[in-house]
């Protein structure tokens, strides 16, 4: 079931929101050539605690899983797409990292991730990025009243084929509110006009996965969490929890 919220549970969903960029902004800076990764998970901890926020993430298992989620965050890196667990691993001169983060506030969530690189960037690594900003932007941009799900969809991904990056089959965002999955589903490839309509008061986690090999393909690793490219190419994830109002898309997990 689709959830619409009021105004006054948007402004508490902002609340959580913020928690989850002070938490991407707080790993970002704890992030360097030789940091572990999972000393990141315990810089996103820390804000968390202080704000007297949980982790959706942490302990979260989905039918797919084979165990809970071990982490507040999502470390992914190099051609890791989504869903990497911060462990003993190191970061090196020239990773592309990208991090997830979600935080319950108050009986409501934020979600949102960054993708950046350590050290020397590739310029390949930085235009990746910069493509998958852009189409985090155009998804942001098409979540207006009088749109539909479709049009999202089908605004990220024609970005996607412009960049000719390709994206996982079979994920994307998804509704937010209470719970941190909740309907409906936002895929990244879709036809303009199609889909749920968007009202005011839907939230929405917007959250393009650009994979520089142009494949739609991933494996899985052992560990039953992290996906990876199958062409070993290098992946970006840049996501924002977006409320769809009558004054356009308002970003709920800005700093």
């Amino acid at each position: 079931m689709v959830e619409i919220k009021t105004d006054g549970e948007l402004d508490a969903m902002r609340e959580a929101g913020r928690v989850v960029a002070h938490a991407l902004a707080a790993v970002r800076e704890a992030a360097g050539v030789g940091v572990r990764l999972r000393e990141l998970d315990e810089a996103a901890r820390a804000v968390l605690d202080e704000a007297g926020a949980t982790s959706p993430f942490l302990g979260y298992r989905p039918s797919f899983a084979p165990v809970p989620f071990p982490a507040v965050i999502c470390a992914s890196v190099n051609d890791a797409v989504v869903h990497g667990i911060p462990g003993e691993d190191r970061l090196r001169d020239g990773d592309l990292v990208s991090i997830d983060c979600g935080a319950h506030l108050d009986g409501w969530t934020g979600d949102a991730a960054i993708s950046f690189t350590v050290g020397t960037a590739r310029p390949a690594d930085t235009a990746l990025i910069a493509a998958t900003q852009r189409a985090l932007d155009a998804g942001i941009a098409a979540a207006t009243v009088g749109h539909r799900i479709g049009d999202i969809s089908h605004a990220i991904g024609t970005v996607a084929r412009a960049a000719r990056c390709g994206m996982p089959d079979d994920f994307g965002g998804h509704g937010i509110g209470r719970r941190m999955h909740e309907d409906p589903s936002v895929p990244n490839y879709g036809r303009p006009r199609r889909g749920l309509p968007l009202r005011h008061g839907l939230v929405l986690a917007i959250e393009p996965m650009l994979m520089a090999g142009g494949r739609t393909d991933y494996r899985t690793d052992p560990d039953g969490w992290t996906l990876r490219t199958t062409d070993g190419s290098r992946a970006a994830h840049i996501e924002h929890t977006v409320a769809v109002t009558t004054e356009g898309p308002r970003i709920l997990t800005l700093p």
